[in-house]
């Protein structure tokens, strides 16, 4: 992910090895991040387990929600990919017992399709 990608808030994908150190009190034992997306200050991290939306919040950005989505409980997910004029994607993720989806803005760039990929491979059979 280029700087331009990172400052127009692109989902981009971020190295697994920069974010080990903070993800490792949040994994269980034996859970492993598999690949990681970042927009400007926002995270969605695939594990071996679960996918977690990490939502940086404030002017700092020292609050932070770790939303923790188990594969299971996802039971429908789309993409609405950026127009010409529209400078954002939107992924919309459905969860069990839940009415409305989670809607994540993603902006331009590969990260929505690989993200899309990923919760299909991890999909429930």
């Amino acid at each position: 992910m280029g700087l331009l990608d990172a400052l127009l808030g692109h989902a981009g994908e971020k190295p697994v090895e920069k974010i080990e150190e903070e993800f490792a009190p949040l994994l269980a034992p034996g859970e492993v991040i598999q690949r990681a997306f970042s927009t400007i200050r926002d995270l969605i991290v695939f594990t071996d387990r679960r996918v977690m939306l990490v939502n940086k919040q404030g002017v700092t950005a020292k609050k932070t929600e770790y939303r923790s989505v188990p594969y299971r409980a996802i039971t429908m997910f789309s993409l609405e990919t950026a127009g010409h004029f529209d400078l954002e994607a939107e992924l919309r993720i459905w969860l069990s017992g839940q009415p409305a989806p989670i809607e994540l803005h993603l902006g331009r760039g590969s990260g929505a399709q690989h993200i899309v990929a990923l919760l299909a491979q991890h999909a429930p059979k």
